[in-house]
């Protein structure tokens, strides 16, 4: 059982494929916690190219640098619940979420507004992209791969080669 002086946060998200984004808000909410679970949702509403255990493989060797580089405790976790109950059930005071721009606010408003309601005792906290970043969307990358664009520049090296292979028919 966690410390209950230890901050403790949940970034939820499907990662599919994790992006520079989502490794920029990881990275920075690992400096304002001590324990960051990173949720990878299973969402299969969503279509994903990578199946659930690829993905969670991925965002593992994906932050396992900024865990060296933080010192903050990183776990990889996935999840198919409620996210207020899988936060719940990680001892997470905080719902960490990343806004690109206005429009992901009104959705992400709404959430939170949804989830305290379900537990007052868990906090959502909003990080808003780095400027490099706030353009970048695992949808339009996957759609930029499939269609012979360079993404190279919105992945990390591993999660780029596993997302080339993917999208040219190179694994199952």
């Amino acid at each position: 059982m966690l410390n209950k002086t230890m901050r403790t946060a949940l970034y939820p998200g499907t990662f599919d494929p994790v992006t520079n984004g989502h490794l920029d808000i990881i990275s920075r909410a690992a400096g304002l916690v001590d324990k960051l679970y990173v949720g990878v949702a299973t969402n299969i509403g969503k279509g994903p190219l990578f199946p659930l255990a690829e993905r969670v493989e991925l965002v593992r060797a994906e932050t396992d640098a900024i865990a060296a580089r933080t010192g903050t405790m990183i776990e990889v976790i996935e999840f198919s619940s409620l996210l207020i109950e899988c936060a719940r059930e990680v001892g997470a005071q905080m719902i960490m979420r990343g806004l690109r721009a206005v429009s992901d606010f009104d959705y992400e408003f709404q959430m939170a507004g949804m989830n305290y309601r379900l537990n007052h005792e868990i906090e959502t906290v909003f990080l808003m992209a780095s400027e490099t970043h706030q353009f970048i969307s695992s949808r339009f990358v996957k759609e930029i791969a499939q269609l012979g664009g360079d993404i190279s520049s919105f992945v990390p090296p591993l999660t780029l080669a596993r997302t080339l292979a993917r999208v040219r028919g190179n694994l199952e």
